[in-house]
């Protein structure tokens, strides 16, 4: 059976439509309440942003033989328990008859401060990873075989996120990979990594403009972390789920 990519390059562009305007209506509504939040942060405050990429993939999961598995996405249904810490709040969950299928991310950032935010997110993704990974060795899932974790992630396409940055190390040289990259390159060489230390079974960023809000444009920074990638992966792990299943 092939699997069903629900036209997923058209329904991303929409969901890069649907990812700017709804910052730029965050923004506007809490200006015009009186109640902004400093800088950019009033565009992120109204958690709605990667709803697109959320019904893309949902999309994908039914499409591809689990159109009656328990799929959550509300709030109160999305945590999952750690290993660390005692449990985590997860974007996308799918359990299908008492097995965890597929937990998902889904993270965004715009400019202009992309320093201390891809730090942040590169230590938020290792450490989500490391707890749910500890906890499934431990049992905590019960015995069944190794789900689909999935960290999607879209960058600002801006000035800010492409220059090259410099790194200082007096002490021991940094990754060849490292030098003199930009923030992009940087999470794509992360999302990588993620793959490669099999942290997450896939790991995309993508890359858009703001003025995309018209047009869904976004770029690919690499074949191994591109959004085709994924949602081919998803899209394998959830139809050998179901026929697993039944």
């Amino acid at each position: 059976m092939a699997l069903d990519l629900v036209s997923h390059e058209q329904k991303a562009r929409k969901a890069v439509k649907v990812f700017w305007r709804n910052r730029a209506a965050a923004r506007k509504n809490q200006i015009e309440s009186g109640k902004a939040d400093q800088g950019e942060r009033a565009g992120v405050t109204a958690g709605k942003n990667m709803d697109g990429f959320l019904a893309l993939l949902l999309d994908v999961i039914r499409a591809n033989g689990l159109a009656h598995a328990e799929i959550r996405r509300n709030r109160a249904v999305l945590t999952l328990p750690g290993y660390f810490r005692p449990t985590k709040l997860w974007d996308l969950l799918v359990i299908h008859k008492g097995q965890l299928i597929a937990a998902i991310e889904l993270k965004s950032q715009v400019g202009p401060s992309f320093g201390n935010n891809f730090n942040n997110r590169t230590e938020e993704a290792i450490g989500t990873a490391l707890d749910l990974w500890r906890a499934y060795r431990e049992g905590v899932f019960g015995k069944q075989p190794r789900p689909f974790v999935g960290w999607m992630m879209m960058v600002e396409d801006a000035p800010g996120s492409r220059r090259p940055v410099r790194d200082s190390s007096p002490h021991f040289p940094v990754f060849d990979d490292f030098k003199e990259a930009s923030y992009l390159k940087r999470y794509d060489v992360l999302c990588q990594r993620l793959v490669q230390e099999q942290l997450y079974t896939t790991a995309s960023v993508i890359a858009s403009e703001r003025n995309a809000v018209t047009t869904g444009k976004f770029s690919d920074l690499s074949s191994m972390t591109s959004l085709k990638t994924f949602i081919t992966t998803l899209a394998g792990h959830v139809a050998a789920g179901a026929a697993r299943l039944g």
